[in-house]
């Protein structure tokens, strides 16, 4: 991997900053790609003094020659790559050894009180594609969790250049992360999830939480373009705005071809997720990332107190909810067992696994044919699902779709239950919806696109929604409560889409600034 002079620019100016000195120690061994990683690394240590390339001293032969160690002052910080860290994975590398050099890691507070607390020694091995985009939010996560607790280590292992391994393993998704050596999660996981999931397995300390005695004027819960909306919106108000995101982004950041938004022809969800969080940062928002709320609820003064999973409070004059959706689940026997083994949500993350192989997608509209499509290139063949007798996608989507050689469509068919083998999934119970008839569809992976499921749950017995769990909002984003807003693909909006979250956002936004100024209650 040849990395260019920019590139090279930028490091040398980042390394500046480091103040403990760097080694990246590579492990003996043999690889036809080793003479590759060799050269990267080396121009790597090129950039500063403070950074230093050097062998392994010892005969230890790992995941056959490419696994290397990041040492800070000389000795371990417990963070490893098996592989040649490029692609998406490069900024994994790159803020790893910084972030071993000094530079401040990027988890909130409270995730790092928590972190710091584990008694346990946890050995994590994150398995990925360098085509994965949600990759690296995992192992850059647990790169940290290594900074920060020396009883925690990570190793980033490229599935393409150890297939063996992977193999050996049953991994049929990324990213796939493994702690001591049995399986852990399977997809994408933040920080927060990772350490509600582990509260499960290991002794945690218990953490005291720091109180945070700000009033917010808003608090905009989301990181999404409704949340970035609402947030910009607020602040240019001359409000004290806070922002409690999980991921900055939202669903935006894992969607990877945009072409409908407007004044922008064409842009990807990682490009687009890049702009919103500067925009943000460009005024005075006080955003905390890889939180969770868990509990909303409103005191006798009128104001919001919100609950976080780290045990902290927010008070707050006014709320607006923008936490959107998630992939929503067939709900179906087999399904949720065989996450990461054949069930698959990502097209983009999962599809290389299943090179050359017969895949099914389940859903017809936008996303599902768009995944067919993506996945056509990849697979042998690819069967389209869909519950009704016609297809929901866009007209010049389903054109593309009847012109691909190895896509088939089958509508008017339900999903009654997923096979496995118990190692990997081996076919598809369908059930003709006409004259009710089942059929077993063999296949070796079931990629879920059915739409979105609103991420609600935490304000439910808050909030009036309806059936599907959609927070009811008017057409100024006012819920049934009073100073409590909504934006987005959350609430019962009918279209979700990123241009409708982005006005809806603003909306709300501009509705809390108004009920603020007619109730007397901006901060003077």
């Amino acid at each position: 991997m040849k990395l260019t002079p920019q590139i090279i620019d930028t490091l040398k100016a980042y390394s500046e900053k480091l103040t403990r000195s760097v080694q990246i120690k590579l492990f003996d061994g043999k690889h036809s790609k080793r003479p590759e990683l060799v050269d990267m690394l080396k121009q790597v240590d090129s950039v500063s003094d403070k950074i230093d390339f050097i062998y392994s001293e010892t005969g230890f032969n790992v995941r056959e020659g490419l696994t290397f160690e990041i040492q800070a002052d000389h000795k371990p910080t417990g963070i490893r790559f098996s592989g040649i860290p490029g692609g998406h994975e490069f900024n994994s590398f790159v803020l790893a050894f910084l972030q071993a050099g000094g530079i401040p890691v990027k988890l909130d507070d409270s995730i790092i009180r928590q972190v710091a607390a584990i008694d346990t020694e946890l050995s994590f091995e994150v398995i990925v594609s360098l085509d994965c985009h949600n990759c690296p939010d995992v192992v850059q996560t647990l790169n940290q969790f290594s900074i920060i607790n020396p009883l925690i280590s990570c190793e980033m292992i490229d599935g393409a250049t150890h297939k063996k391994f992977a193999e050996e393993r049953n991994v049929q998704g990324v990213p796939t992360v493994f702690l001591n050596r049995k399986p852990f999660s399977s997809g994408q996981i933040n920080a927060a999830e990772i350490l509600e999931k582990l509260a499960k397995i290991v002794t945690v300390a218990p953490v005291a939480a720091v109180a945070d005695d700000t009033l917010y004027d808003v608090t905009v819960v989301g990181g999404g373009p409704a949340a970035a909306a609402a947030a910009i919106y607020t602040a240019r108000k001359g409000l004290k705005v806070l922002m409690l995101a999980e991921k900055i982004g939202g669903q935006v950041a894992d969607t990877m071809g945009i072409e409908n938004l407007i004044g922008i022809s064409k842009t990807t969800g990682p490009e687009l997720t890049k702009n919103l969080r500067a925009h943000v940062e460009a005024y005075p928002v006080k955003i905390r990332e890889e939180v969770r709320v868990n509990g909303l609820a409103k005191k006798d003064s009128g104001d919001w107190q919100l609950s976080l999973t780290s045990k902290e409070t927010i008070t707050s004059r006014t709320v607006i909810l923008a936490t959107g959706a998630k992939w929503r689940e067939l709900g179906v026997p087999g399904e949720k067992e065989n996450v990461g083994k054949g069930v698959a949500y990502c097209p983009h993350c999962d599809g290389p696994f299943f090179k050359g192989k017969d895949v099914v997608v389940v859903g017809g509209g936008n996303s599902g044919v768009e995944a067919a499509l993506d996945l056509s290139g990849i697979v042998k063949s690819v069967t389209v699902v869909e519950f009704l007798d016609t297809l929901k996608a866009d007209k010049v989507l389903v054109d593309q779709l009847q012109g691909t050689a190895n896509a088939t469509v089958i509508t008017g068919t339900a999903t009654e239950k997923i096979e496995s083998d118990g190692k990997k999934v081996t076919s598809i119970i369908l059930k003709d919806r006409a004259n009710g008839e089942t059929s077993e569809y063999p296949t070796d992976g079931v990629f879920v696109q059915i739409g979105l499921a609103p991420n609600s749950a935490f304000a439910k017995d808050v909030v009036a929604t309806n059936k599907y769990g959609e927070i009811e909002i008017n057409t100024r984003c006012e819920t049934n409560q009073s100073g409590l807003f909504a934006a987005g693909d959350v609430t019962t909006v009918p279209y979700k889409q990123i241009v409708v979250s982005m006005g809806e956002g603003a909306k709300a936004g501009l509705s809390a600034f108004e009920y603020l100024l007619k109730s007397a209650k901006t901060e003077k």
